[in-house]
């Protein structure tokens, strides 16, 4: 058996160096970011405005509000941007000072860490394997324990890659709203989703004002380096009060500008939906086939498989991947996520296949 290296899954600098292999040669499955890369439409477009560089960004981002509004279909008065949805996520939870947050897990480790520097408690609700990680949503509610003010949810789910309906979503929410419950629901990966339109939570921001909503542009426009993202939320003295914490000029002029053609460029959107609906069907198909690995319906761009194979682990497939160049996620770090999983995202076709050639040899 190999001896687990101590590295972070995706930590692409350490592990390139232990494993002799060139960055720039190693496929990122463990990234999640779109493989078709930066649109040409927006490299070309930037290319041609840097010198807006010059200039600060409106400070309101007034245009920006109104790209962001036709995209979602909410009113532009109910959006807020930020230094990407990582900055979002920390102001939400630094500015709700939690007494009691429930988290639906396994998850995203950022939110338990903004968490424990507000002091509060914090306590989970774990999916189940048992269940193929779908929410049972009237268990959930049940289990809002009393006293809770928080509830955090990612959706679709990392690592888990399920997802919860809109209109199971409307349930917890109308449940919450009932209690003095403020839900923050981190929507990463929605655009990623066969049906988009059946999982996003925003329509429900003009039913209630007890929820706020985030994104960024990191995933699926594959572009983290930008640091954009936003959030939406009816609630306006919460607004009021992010507007006063939030820096002023969060988010730079490029980031701005690029942001705003992003969500106008449909020939991209199309093409990554096209993209991800054919290769995740094509993959789930094959992985299932394998005796290997048990492998659960997916809405996000990346596949979770738990491995069944006797005395195999999660860093062995891990190491078996990452010495023919590609590296996807060892699962073996996410909470309440107990036995052997890997997690990788859906890239090309030829790069698909090739991961697909190392899993079938495990």
């Amino acid at each position: 058996m190999s001896k687990k290296i101590e590295f972070h899954g995706s930590d692409l600098e350490k592990i390139a160096e232990y494993y002799q292999i060139p960055k720039d040669e190693i496929i990122l499955f463990g990234a999640n970011v779109n493989p078709l890369g930066l649109s040409e439409h927006i490299k070309q477009e930037l290319f041609a405005h840097l010198d807006i560089i010059s200039s600060y960004p409106d400070r309101n981002y007034t245009s920006l509000k109104r790209a962001i509004s036709r995209y979602c279909k909410c009113s532009p008065e109910n959006v807020v941007v930020g230094n990407g949805s990582t900055e979002l996520i920390s102001l939400l939870i630094s500015q709700r000072s939690a007494r009691k947050a429930l988290v639906l897990g396994p998850t995203y480790s950022e939110y338990e860490r903004e968490l424990s520097l507000t002091g509060g408690q914090l306590s989970y609700y774990n999916l189940n394997e048992s269940d193929n990680f779908i929410l049972d949503t009237e268990n959930f509610i049940n289990s809002i324990a009393d006293g809770t003010d928080l509830v955090i949810i990612c959706n679709p789910n990392n690592p888990t890659s399920s997802a919860i309906r809109q209109k199971d979503m409307e349930k917890i929410v109308d449940y919450c709203h009932s209690k003095d419950i403020f839900v923050m629901i981190d929507e990463t990966y929605v655009e990623f989703a066969p049906e988009m339109a059946a999982i996003t939570a925003i329509p429900l921001t003009g039913r209630y004002d007890n929820l706020m909503i985030i994104r960024g542009i990191s995933k699926f426009f594959a572009a983290p380096g930008l640091r954009f993202g936003y959030a939406v939320t009816s609630s306006r003295e919460f607004l009021t009060m992010l507007f006063t914490r939030q820096n002023p000029w969060s988010l730079n002029s490029i980031g701005a500008f690029a942001g705003e053609l992003m969500l106008q460029d449909k020939e991209y959107i199309e093409k990554t939906r096209k993209l991800m609906n054919s290769e995740r069907c094509r993959l789930y198909r094959e992985l299932e086939k394998l005796d290997t690995f048990k492998v659960y319906p997916a809405y996000a761009n990346f596949i979770l498989l738990q491995i069944l194979k006797k005395d195999v682990t999660s860093f062995q497939v891990f190491e078996a991947a990452i010495r023919e160049k590609m590296m996807i996620r060892d699962c073996s770090s996410f909470q309440s996520l107990h036995g052997e999983f890997v997690r990788f995202c859906i890239m090309k076709p030829e790069d698909n296949q090739r991961l697909l050639s190392v899993l079938e040899n495990i």
